[in-house]
């Protein structure tokens, strides 16, 4: 997406009266998270939850950002098809005009045309039956006319209706951006208050360092686009980790796999819950580089298979894009693009 996207807010005071005092709060909003005193496993199973419901709301965030880019672009068509219709309408009022000034010269302004010079022409068909002087050509042009004012309405109207929901969409937006950023500083917040021996094992439990090349075999992507997708995905290694972000200096899921298509001259869906219908589905077994790995029920988090039994993806803050086993959560399905 473009660049209005910003990273999650970060910068919190690491010291113990300060970690205990924000927790607290944190604890009080969220009602969901453990007691400082919990057992430390606890602790880490609870940032683990909330990296995953950031995740979901992170996601939910791209869709409502993508159809917001959506309606305003639609928004900025309909202004443009509404004023070139208006010129037309404007241009046919003038030939319509000059005629009727034609007819005042030769001696006097005919009454059909004071009619089809008025706000409602529509009156003036209704009558025009009745009226002995209403020429053929006449008829004909003051139908267009009509027509256009007829189009030009239900356009205006249609994009009013847009307006409005471009307003909605960026309420949404809004809305899932605050919710991944409290799930977001919760889970930070809950990582501050371990001993940094806790911190450091969560790390190494996360496989935060998995940045290098693993043993991918033998097998070979099923298409020219699949490797190109793969060579840079590849590429992306060791980038950050940013929520909202499709590259290239930073990632999160989904933006890994739109701009690593993007490389390769594929456009794909920019959500993982419609990446997941980007191609055709494979079973796991069948699975080649550069395929679409989607994770969980509800498909909120995808990577990309590498080869023997390895995906590139973009976890979690703090966790950049790695390599991981292709089961590290429970797999909804596999897409070849």
């Amino acid at each position: 997406m473009g660049s209005h996207r910003r990273l999650a807010p970060s910068g919190f005071d690491r010291g113990a009266g300060a970690a205990v005092s924000i927790l607290s709060v944190a604890v009080t909003a969220l009602g969901a998270l453990p007691s400082a005193a919990a057992p430390h496993d606890d602790t880490r199973a609870e940032v683990d939850r909330l990296y995953e419901q950031a995740e979901k709301a992170t996601e939910a965030y791209n869709e409502a950002d993508e159809r917001a880019d959506a309606l305003r672009e639609e928004t900025g068509t309909a202004r443009d098809r509404i004023a070139r219709q208006q010129q037309r309408i404007n241009s046919m009022r003038e030939s319509l005009g000059s005629l009727a000034g034609a007819q005042y010269r030769s001696g006097g302004l005919d009454p059909t045309l004071a009619l089809l010079l008025s706000d409602d022409p529509g009156e003036y068909l209704d009558r025009a039956s009745r009226l002995d002087r209403f020429t053929a050509h006449q008829a004909r042009e003051l139908r267009k006319l009509q027509e256009a004012m007829r189009e030009l309405a239900q356009d205006r109207e249609e994009a009013a209706g847009k307006l409005r929901e471009l307003v909605k969409s960026r309420k949404s937006v809004s809305a899932h951006k605050r919710t991944v950023e409290r799930k977001l500083a919760a889970a930070r917040l809950l990582l501050n208050s371990l001993p940094e021996s806790e911190r450091e094992a969560y790390g190494r439990a996360s496989r935060s360092d998995r940045y290098g090349m693993p043993w991918l075999g033998d097998a070979t992507a099923a298409s020219a686009r699949g490797a190109a997708a793969v060579a840079a995905a590849r590429a992306a290694l060791g980038r950050p980790y940013v929520w909202g972000a499709n590259g290239p200096s930073g990632f999160d899921c989904s933006g890994l796999m739109q701009w690593s298509y993007a490389q390769a001259g594929v456009a794909i869906p920019r959500t993982s819950q419609a990446q997941r219908y980007a191609g055709r589905q494979v079973p796991l077994s069948e699975a080649r580089p550069g395929d679409l790995v989607v994770y969980r029920g509800d498909a909120s988090h995808v990577g990309m298979y590498m080869g023997n039994g390895q995906v590139i993806h973009a976890p979690h803050p703090g966790a950049p894009v790695r390599y991981d086993p292709v089961g590290m959560m429970p797999i909804s399905s596999v897409t070849r693009v």
